[in-house]
């Protein structure tokens, strides 16, 4: 059966999608091996599949980005393939010359709009170069698949370029509870996860911590901000109302999503990256049946006005959406939610995902 190579700039511990995805193709007769980097803080890996990951010398910025790739480059270059997927923009340089030197297939998976990314928002000269490198290379890799709708149709307007939608669905699940290492009796718990980055409303969501007494806000996950977050927590005396957890695995995750009342999902717009988003903590909200407060935000409001299983923020003040959460989690959507359950699950596309693959020559 072919080999597929696939490649990405995390550390592949705590991406869900990349994994959903080399188990999908496993399973049906694909080698796969699939290629990250390894950071001072990784994990063990040990998956059914073949994994590698670089130590790299840079970790951030341009030099990471071309380390990275010059690396990637020239280990693609002697090891056996049939078919190399990168994942975003970041990958695709090395991936696209291996693809034209050796005559290989490739396949593109754009998880977001890497150009359009905030970190970018104001970094004119980075920016332009990953928009110049989008440009030269997209349009010319024919098959590519991407998260949501908006996306593909972005891509169709901007480069006349398809693009299939595999929506980052999580695997069927059944409730499994776990506990938190904290005492939570008689208090509604709100949960965000996630990457701790601008643009979350994670700040937001603290200061209207101060306008609910019987509320837990729990963060789970790692990022730029999670240092600065925890320092507001602190100035602003906030600490028995808002707790970090930090980084953790896919299947402990999956014991504590259950426990809370309410998913939080409140990016801000901050470029069409974040406009456009759809974010896998949405659908694993609706599996572990918690209700869900998104933003007004078009894929995201999508899920909510189709499946009701939560709301759309009306207001980004701090009081006012403490007194939407306050109602919020008066109502009863476990009718929905359960319904929701059932159909947004990475088993229902994979048969479009699997011909996807079955049909590169």
């Amino acid at each position: 059966m072919k080999k597929i190579i696939i490649s990405v700039t995390n550390d592949l511990i705590t991406d869900q999608r990349l994994e959903k995805v080399c188990n999908t193709l496993f399973q049906n007769g694909f080698t796969i091996l699939l290629i990250g980097r390894k950071l001072k803080n990784s994990e063990p890996i040990k998956r059914n599949y073949q994994t590698k990951r670089f130590k790299l010398l840079f970790n951030n910025g341009f030099l990471f980005y071309a380390e990275y790739n010059f690396r990637l480059f020239f280990y693609l270059l002697f090891i056996k393939k049939d078919i190399l997927l990168a994942n975003d923009l970041d990958t695709l340089m090395a991936n696209y010359l291996i693809s034209k030197l050796q005559r290989k297939k490739i396949v593109l998976d754009c998880h977001e709009l890497f150009p359009e990314i905030p970190e970018l928002v104001h970094r004119k000269r980075v920016k332009n170069f990953w928009l110049f490198l989008e440009k030269m290379l997209v349009p010319k890799i024919e098959k590519k698949y991407t998260v949501c709708d908006s996306i593909a149709n972005y891509y169709l307007e901007k480069y006349q370029t398809y693009f299939e939608v595999f929506k980052n669905l999580p695997y069927k699940k059944e409730i499994e509870k776990g506990s938190f290492p904290f005492d939570t009796k008689d208090k509604k718990i709100i949960l965000y996860q996630g990457a701790i980055n601008i643009g979350r409303g994670l700040e937001m969501l603290i200061e209207t911590m101060k306008y609910l007494d019987n509320h837990l806000f729990i963060i789970i996950g790692y990022g730029d901000i999670f240092l600065k977050l925890k320092e507001k927590v602190s100035t602003e005396k906030l600490e028995d109302r808002v707790f970090f957890l930090g980084k953790m695995a896919p299947e402990s995750l999956h014991k504590i999503t259950p426990l809370a009342d309410l998913g939080i999902s409140l990016e801000e717009d901050l470029g069409l990256n974040y406009r456009f988003a759809l974010p896998n903590k949405i659908f694993d909200y609706i599996q572990a049946e918690i209700p869900i407060l998104i933003s007004d935000l078009p894929e995201m409001k999508k899920v909510v006005l189709e499946y009701k299983v939560g709301e759309i923020v009306t207001n980004r003040n701090p009081k006012e959406i403490g007194i939407q959460i306050e109602m919020l989690l008066e109502k009863d959507f476990s009718n929905q939610l359960k319904i929701a359950k059932k159909e947004l699950v990475w088993e229902n596309q994979e048969e479009n995902i699997l011909n996807f693959f079955n049909k590169i020559d």
